[in-house]
């Protein structure tokens, strides 16, 4: 009776733990959120975004070297990712000191800080390869960086899909690799979605990698990814430091609008592919 007593005593101070943390959590948020847009807002006009470049404060080279980042980035990261994921998983399971050393090197690279990314960025991109500073140097490096997220992430989606499936799948004559297109990935489409929002949004933020690879050239439109650019968050960094600091806020609301923008189109993509798949 005592212990049941205890348990019921633990479950419940755990229950308020959690709704208090969850309350300073949303509030914290919608504190940062607020104060971003309370500030930034006011200061966003069309010749901030638009403005003619080499004159005034202009970050529509920001918005272009983001949204460059971003498609390298995710075009060659997101394939190499899944795959690796895929092999780990439906083929190399049953080696399990070799899917053990991979895993411990996957989450050791997720938690390297974004730094030394961008040194090694700089050391074999920059200076090894000789690409100089460019907006291709840094999605290199950015890939490089996300790869280990999206690998662990696949990984758990596609170990969540019951073995069930798999093997009604291949008690009907289906191939393995048919098996994996048409029946484990479908069924896991949304987690894999998941993988690359947050992937993407860690692409967004970064900054400390560009400056070591891109060169952060603002004010300036860059006629190809193979020339030096700027991203939101290093314009940010800029107009702070130079203290720009309605510049700065305004930056933030469109890399915040920006971010919200891409989620929710994560989002409607992931929820169309498990209805059109019947995701479990």
């Amino acid at each position: 009776m005592k212990k049941h007593n205890a348990g019921k005593k633990i479950c419940f101070s755990l229950k308020i733990f959690s709704i208090i943390s969850t309350f300073f959590s949303v509030i914290a948020l919608s504190a940062i959120i607020f104060y971003v847009l309370k500030n930034g807002i006011g200061n966003l006009s069309l010749s901030l975004i638009f403005g003619e470049s080499g004159n005034k404060p202009t970050i529509l080279p920001a918005i272009l070297g983001t949204l460059h980042l971003i498609l390298i980035s995710v075009v060659i990261a997101v394939p190499i990712g899944v795959g690796s994921a895929v092999f780990l998983v439906e083929y190399a399971k049953n080696k399990g000191k070799f899917v053990k050393i991979i895993s411990v090197a996957t989450e050791t690279l997720a938690g390297i800080p974004s730094i030394v990314y961008g040194l090694f960025g700089y050391l074999i991109f920059v200076v090894t390869f000789k690409m100089g500073y460019t907006i291709l140097g840094g999605g290199f490096t950015l890939s490089i960086m996300i790869l280990p997220l999206i690998v662990r992430s696949t990984q758990e989606s596609l170990l969540s899909v019951p073995n069930g499936l798999r093997e009604g799948a291949l008690a009907l004559g289906t191939s393995k690799v048919r098996t994996i297109f048409k029946v484990v990935l479908p069924s896991c489409a949304s987690g894999i979605v998941t993988s690359i929002i947050l992937a993407i949004g860690r692409v967004v933020s970064e900054s400390a990698v560009l400056i070591l690879t891109i060169g952060m050239v603002t004010n300036k439109i860059p006629q190809n990814v193979l020339m030096p650019g700027t991203s939101l968050a290093l314009d940010i960094y800029y107009f702070a430091n130079y203290g720009l600091m309605k510049e700065a806020t305004a930056t933030s609301v469109v890399l915040m609008i920006l971010v919200i923008l891409i989620n929710l189109s994560a989002n409607l993509i992931g929820k169309a592919i498990k209805k059109r798949t019947g995701e479990f």
